[in-house]
């Protein structure tokens, strides 16, 4: 049965009294929802049983027509982790972090698929590449939970792609694939406070998408926040960041058409 912290977690989350029903694994559902970032790490090491362990889970995760899209690369080498840090001067904790991955849509090996059977590739467009994305992401977020599970911490990293040629070169990445996001893991030192959401009413709509119940949310999300999330939003994207990006994925042959 639900333990009393699900319900809390929940509505410290969504802004809103649920009522979780008696599931198996509640206790693995309410980890999930009690989750929170992590930034900051003890500096134990985590073993390899348990890194091949997340790795399995998160490539069990679903993926789009088993094509098995997702590649993890684990930064390993202290000379590219240090590298990797020091493009990102703004997130110091990155250097702190037991393990580091690269999550990468890899469309290379789906391709040789059709080298090896001598055929024509005749997908070369827009939906190839948001695939493998998809598979990357999807991975991502299986990871994420599966750490959480294992009583660990983790953090995606956007940032990687604001410097994607010099992560290009460093992994060595073939034709076909392009780095999603960073993933740093280890043992939590300390948390983040859990960050409220969006209500269930402007994020799960039924039938046909109701533009009025967004409305309704962002007006009364910040005060639930406790900051202005609309300003600090429109502040964070009113920089340009990435306007290369889609060049550098052209680059990589992928075809967006």
């Amino acid at each position: 049965m639900p333990t009393p912290r699900l319900p809390t977690a929940l509505h410290h989350r969504f802004g809103e009294h649920l009522d979780p029903p008696s599931l198996p694994h509640a206790d693995a559902l309410t980890a999930l929802n009690e989750r929170s970032v992590c930034r900051r790490y003890k500096p134990d090491p985590v073993p390899e049983a348990v890194v091949r362990l997340l790795c399995a889970t998160a490539l069990a995760a679903p993926t789009k027509s088993d094509l098995q899209q997702a590649t993890l690369v684990r930064v390993a080498d202290p000379a590219k982790r240090a590298a990797i840090a020091g493009l990102l001067p703004g997130s110091p904790w990155i250097a702190g972090a037991p393990e580091l991955f690269i999550f990468c849509a890899d469309g290379w090996r789906f391709r040789r698929l059709f080298e090896k059977r001598k055929a024509a590739f005749v997908n070369e467009h827009l939906d190839a590449f948001f695939n493998a994305s998809v598979d990357a992401a999807i991975a991502l977020g299986t990871f994420v939970a599966a750490a959480e599970l294992a009583g660990l911490g983790a953090c995606p990293i956007s940032q990687v792609r604001d410097h994607v040629d010099t992560l290009d070169a460093l992994l060595e990445l073939p034709d076909h694939v392009v780095p999603v996001a960073g993933l740093a893991l280890g043992y939590p030192e300390a948390k983040e406070p859990l960050s409220p959401r969006l209500g269930l009413d402007a994020t799960v709509h039924t039938d046909r998408y109701d533009t009025a119940a967004v409305e309704r949310a962002l007006d009364t999300y910040g005060p639930r926040r406790g900051k202005d999330w609309i300003g600090d939003k429109v502040k964070q994207y009113s920089v340009p960041m990435r306007a290369d990006f889609g060049a550098y994925v052209r680059r990589k042959k992928f075809g967006l058409g």
